[in-house]
């Protein structure tokens, strides 16, 4: 039986637990150094100085690599130096098509950093192929794919956006932080390149930033590592070692906190005070036979409407056991207000023009019991309805 035959709950153990071949250790070592001695004047060994490599950095990098079944991988220090990254493989003059609903700090770094270095771009509604075909430019190079997307959960089909834009001579670079290659695997469906903030599921306990990126090809890895190696914004030694111990638990707790998550949204959706839920796990919306055929679960991230900015500063208040907070994809439960956090550099028209509602809450479900969380949310609702 080859590796490659592995299932993932099996690959997230196997790529992070590397026996040393002289102690027998199993874990890899947390190698603490900058810098590496060269034994030879004309011969220097594969690693040199830490920014360009480290013995540590490249398990993790390895594992993400194989798990998301890419050729290389990359490690940085936080996803928007993931996210920034991958787009800087872009040159002056380029144009980039991006989901519509797309994170807050992505819409940051293309609205007020790219456009400064003349790249362009375009916001697009990417379940509708005719708005898609339409945005395409002469000088369009990639298109962005966020799904489902931060906070409206809205699907995207990876195969359908690849097969158009390939026609189009563009790359597609799809942010799989909420799915994790354990429910998603955007490469096997048409990407060219993925990215993560590995902070949130891919780590899962609020203890690290990270970032990560995974390429396809051979060409637009050595993109990737020149452009990590020339920036310098890689993942420290110990985040390394502490991501890939998070690694280890990715396939049981995405399993248990996206059961726990459709149970959630499925009594969300009965509740007399929430007017609308977002989550592709649900029969009733719209992304639903998409966000079938493409990943394993509607995932561990929902959002829901209690119709006004009044009612979630309420909510926040009685709620007793998610941490009210900016991340998201913790073995913690964790609620946040997307208008003053994750998409407060939006302006009021354009976050309603993306569903980003006053009375929207992001809810990242935890490990804990779900008839907890469930009780949890009934008895704010009832001190908000007083």
């Amino acid at each position: 039986m080859t590796k490659d035959a592995f299932s993932d709950w099996t690959k997230v153990i196997k790529t992070t637990t590397k026996p040393d071949k002289e102690s027998g250790a199993i874990n890899p070592a947390i190698e603490l150094s900058s810098t590496f001695e060269q034994r030879d004047f004309d011969h220097f060994g594969h690693w040199d100085y830490a920014r360009s490599g480290n013995p540590t950095r490249d398990v993790l990098e390895e594992s993400i690599a194989e798990l998301e079944h890419g050729t290389r991988g990359f490690a940085f220090a936080t996803g928007m130096a993931a996210i920034s990254t991958a787009l800087l493989t872009l040159n002056q003059g380029d144009h980039v098509i991006l989901t519509k609903n797309v994170y807050g700090g992505t819409f940051r770094l293309v609205e007020e950093v790219l456009t400064k270095y003349g790249i362009s771009h375009t916001f697009v509604d990417l379940g509708n192929p005719a708005d898609l075909e339409e945005a395409f430019q002469d000088n369009t190079k990639v298109v962005y794919v966020e799904t489902p997307s931060n906070p409206t959960l809205q699907v995207t089909d990876i195969r359908l956006v690849a097969q158009i834009a390939h026609d189009h001579g563009a790359l597609v670079f799809a942010d799989n932080t909420f799915m994790t290659p354990v429910l998603q695997k955007p490469l096997d469906l048409g990407a060219d390149l993925v990215v993560h903030s590995a902070t949130k599921f891919l780590a899962g306990h609020s203890d690290i930033l990270a970032g990560l990126v995974v390429t396809k090809g051979e060409d637009l890895g050595k993109q990737i590592y020149f452009l990590q190696n020339a920036m310098g914004a890689t993942l420290g030694v110990s985040d390394s070692w502490l991501l890939m111990r998070g690694i280890k638990t990715l396939a049981v707790r995405m399993e248990k906190e996206s059961q726990n998550a459709l149970k959630l949204a499925q009594w969300l959706d009965q509740q007399e005070l929430v007017t609308k839920v977002n989550y592709p796990g649900l029969e009733a919306d719209a992304g639903y036979a998409v966000q079938s055929s493409q990943a394993k679960s509607g995932g561990a991230v929902l959002s829901f409407d209690i119709g006004s900015e009044d009612n979630v500063r309420q909510l926040v208040a009685e709620l007793k056991i998610p941490i009210f907070s900016v991340s998201l994809g913790a073995v913690e439960s964790i609620i946040s207000y997307p208008p003053k956090m994750s998409h407060a550099e939006m302006n009021a028209e354009e976050r309603h023009d993306r569903g980003i509602t006053d009375g929207l809450v992001r809810y990242s479900v935890g490990l804990e019991d779900i008839d907890d969380l469930k009780a949890d949310l009934h008895q704010a609702f009832l001190k908000i309805k007083e």
